[in-house]
């Protein structure tokens, strides 16, 4: 019953039961994912050092793969060993899914739920990089939510949380030495109704931002589950709400921009004159000061450039540099934005919609367009996210149910091909992970978003862990079996469209 499915699983006669007290040794290297599995089997049981133990230990030989785990339940004692501490979460994830359901539930777990089956479970991952992003720019979301999402990751085996803090319609984090990117760029007039181009808006201000102070306590939660947090800030495009902040970093410096309140792209874009590349220093110094991840993802998506062809100082940057078009600007932008990084010891990653091969190829780039473009870019030696959107976009509507959520087109991402998606074929040699996308320009709350993830992100998760073996039936069955452990969890929306549930089996059996 366990999502994503394990490599090798061997059921074993009895069970492991979980007294009052808790014999948890956690050996050198062990500790946070001993605490961790501690804080899952509840606050108020006691830690003892007699009774039947539960041994967590780093041991280089306990898998080959460094995130890789070796789980033995047996009546009177579990044991699980791993080569790192990854390998060690990992496998603290696996007991908290063998638990019953109710046990997840504070309000419904009773003494006898408390029990694992006996079992030995040997099991690693496909990709080392499995990702969740979701867009907090175009919809502000709580951070007490982002505190769930990260635990929900971690429940599913996804150890990256891509987090879009920064777009045309919002400036999510706070900046040292630039308060206007938040007390401006933080907050637009209104947002528009339904899909980009509509005409219709609310005419109600939305807005927020995180405090540094909060998105190092999140960082820290998302460390102590296994999962790090990629902030990413977009550049050069989409970064109308810089521009409303600091007009002076754009290509027309005299006109005072609002905060986009549209949907789509928008045309303004930052200028390649020092003092925008000075402020994209100054702002991703702040983010390494927030976020230790070894990857900042610094956007280049739909980046349109009319405004460069316009400008003089951009025309000349391209001459001076002997590009042929403008356009090659925007490469050249990312390479600078990506030197800045490595001179610090981090890494770029970049979305790639055929940017072609003027990027270094020590940029990670994130496949989101065209299945082509992640194999071009691999040719030319680049690691891929594979994140193509027909395959991960959750924002696009889940079935053709009426009740589903506006979608930012007519696009329909089921359950079955979610499932059906595998990352490895297309450019395999340098795909290093995949990731799934969330935009939330149609998805303004957490039930929203909720909805929206579940239950496809199981099926994706599944995707990047387990092999290439496709068994929608055996999916099926462990999903009704994980939908109850969500439920318990509440991390399903509490309203779902009639029918819903009967819909997930659909999509699944239609395959």
């Amino acid at each position: 019953m366990i999502i994503p499915r394990p490599a090798e699983y061997t059921a074993l006669p009895g069970e492991f039961v979980l007294g009052p007290a808790l014999n948890l040794l956690a050996g050198p290297g062990a500790q946070r994912a001993g605490a961790l599995l501690a804080e899952y089997l509840g606050a108020d049981r006691v830690r003892a050092a007699v009774g039947p133990p539960v041994i967590l230990r780093v041991d280089a030989d306990a898998h080959e793969h460094p995130q890789g785990y070796e789980l033995v339940v047996e009546p009177e004692q579990v044991t699980l060993a791993a080569p790192s501490e990854a390998g060690l979460f990992n496998g603290v994830q696996t007991l908290r899914q063998l638990l019953p359901p109710e046990a997840l539930d504070p309000e419904t777990a009773t003494p006898e739920s408390w029990r694992w089956p006996a079992c030995r479970v040997r099991d690693a991952p496909r990709l080392a990089w499995r990702g969740m992003m979701l867009d907090t720019a175009r919809h502000f979301m709580p951070i007490g939510f982002l505190h769930r999402f990260v635990d929900e990751l971690a429940l599913h085996k996804l150890n990256v949380l891509h987090l879009h803090l920064t777009d045309d319609q919002g400036w999510r984090i706070e900046i040292e030495g630039l308060p206007l990117l938040t007390e401006i760029g933080a907050v637009r007039a209104e947002s528009m109704v339904g899909r980009a181009g509509s005409t219709v808006f609310d005419g109600v201000p939305h807005g927020g931002h995180y405090a540094r102070h909060e998105l190092a306590a999140l960082v820290e939660h998302a460390e102590a589950r296994g999962v790090t947090i990629v902030p990413e800030i977009g550049m050069p495009s989409h970064t109308r709400a810089a521009l409303a902040a600091y007009p002076e970093i754009g290509n027309r410096p005299d006109v005072r921009l609002p905060v986009w309140t549209s949907w789509g792209v928008s045309e303004d874009i930052l200028g390649v004159h020092d003092a925008a590349l000075e402020f994209c220093r100054q702002v991703l110094a702040e983010v390494m000061a927030v976020f230790p991840s070894q990857n900042i993802h610094i956007g280049g998506d739909e980046c349109r450039s009319a405004q460069w062809a316009a400008s003089t100082v951009a025309r000349d940057r391209a001459a001076r540099l002997g590009l042929s078009d403008v356009s090659r600007l925007l490469a050249w932008f990312l390479n600078q934005m990506h030197a800045y990084l490595a001179d610090h010891g981090r890494r770029a990653v970049c979305w790639n919609d055929g940017v072609g091969g003027d990027l270094d190829q020590a940029l990670i780039t994130t496949a989101w367009l065209k299945p082509e473009h992640a194999a071009e870019a691999a040719a030319r030696g680049h690691q891929v996210i594979m994140a193509p959107h027909e395959h991960t976009y959750l924002d696009y509507r889940q079935t053709d149910h009426p009740d589903e959520p506006l979608s930012p087109d007519d696009r329909v991402l089921t359950l079955a091909d979610a499932y059906a998606f595998d990352p490895l074929p297309a450019a395999q040699a340098g795909v290093l992970g995949a990731q799934a996308q969330l935009w939330t320009e149609c998805a303004p709350t957490p039930e929203v978003v909720r909805h929206l993830v579940y239950p496809r992100l199981c099926a994706l998760a599944e995707g990047a862990w387990s092999d290439q073996r496709r068994d929608p039936a055996d999916f099926r069955h462990r999903l009704r079996h994980h939908l109850r452990r969500l439920a318990a969890l509440r991390a399903l929306p509490e309203s779902r469209p009639d029918g819903w549930d009967d819909g997930v089996s659909t999509a699944v059996r239609s395959r």
